[in-house]
């Protein structure tokens, strides 16, 4: 199964001349029109839904303990994974909080963004992307998948340097659970948790070894995942490039549903941008005058 990442390792030219756009937006444009789906949780009439600013949704509910904070904007721990959260009317102070934060010279990540970065700030990476959610998938728990935990992320991190699937860093296996099944002792499929809005969890970090693909491990893996976000209430959904056409396929053949189409990019914040000086932003984020950045929860 190819797994549904929203960003490569190696970041694409910026999107004026990138071809993956042109495959996406015409892969956009075979979905569809965006479907309302209303049957999952949250996204009550006249509020906003948890899955509209997904990443947001977590760090301000249950990954509050990942998140670092400067005014309104939230982002996860650097070596959690590099997702960055703003508000729905991001102004002029919260891009300065984002350079504060980030740092200048340095990248961010977002999804399910109103505006992009302001017009100096060099765009490496964007592209179309879909979001899926759980309507008729058969969860099931597997006897071969094996609970993986801190200390696989060795592991982990090797099958993700063989297969690309996107983002996985060393503490990513914190957001939820992981689960792998080996071959022989190698760890050769996993898949697991990332990001968790209230009444909901993604399915990511989905990939297979070039040696076993086609055997259906990933599938089952993701059944399993399911399976354990249903237990506790909890409805699964996941992120898919447009452009990766077969994996949306796959997905919606598993009982996946189309729920919105989004974007995702990567930016680098110039080494001269403004950084917010708003003394009850620095209030808030700074940590007992040292200058470190305050992480909500911990």
């Amino acid at each position: 199964m190819p797994e549904a990442t929203p960003l490569p390792t190696n970041p694409s030219p910026p999107p004026a001349t990138d071809p993956l756009l042109t495959r996406a937006t015409e892969a956009s444009r075979a979905i569809g029109p965006t479907p309302s789906h209303g049957s999952a949780p949250g996204g009550g009439h006249g509020e906003p839904h948890p899955l509209d600013n997904p990443a947001r949704a977590s760090l301000t509910g249950p990954h509050a303990r990942f998140a670092e904070r400067r005014g309104r904007i939230l982002r996860y721990s650097p070596d959690v994974t590099p997702w960055l959260a703003l508000p729905d009317d991001p102004d002029a102070q919260d891009w300065a909080d984002v350079a504060a934060l980030v740092g200048p010279g340095a990248s961010l990540t977002l999804t399910a963004f109103r505006e992009p970065p302001p017009a100096d700030w060099e765009i490496v990476f964007r592209a179309d992307g879909v979001q899926l959610v759980d309507d008729t998938l058969e969860a099931a728990p597997d006897p071969e998948a094996q609970l993986l935990g801190p200390a696989d992320v060795p592991e982990m991190l090797d099958l993700v340097e063989r297969t690309r699937p996107g983002p996985f860093l060393p503490r990513t296996v914190e957001l939820g659970t992981y689960l792998g099944i080996r071959r022989s002792g190698v760890l050769v499929a996993m898949a697991g948790e990332r990001l968790h809005p209230p009444g909901w969890t993604e399915i990511s970090g989905v990939c297979t070894d070039g040696s076993v693909r086609g055997q259906g491990l990933a599938t089952r893996l993701v059944r399993a995942v399911a399976h354990g976000i249903r237990e506790r209430g909890e409805t699964p959904f996941l992120h898919a490039a447009a452009s990766n056409t077969s994996a949306i396929r796959l997905y919606e053949s598993l009982g996946f549903t189309l729920r919105r189409r989004t974007s995702f990019l990567s930016a680098l914040v110039p080494a001269d941008a403004p950084v917010g000086t708003d003394p009850q932003t620095d209030a808030r984020t700074r940590d007992r005058g040292t200058g470190s950045l305050e992480q909500v929860g911990r």
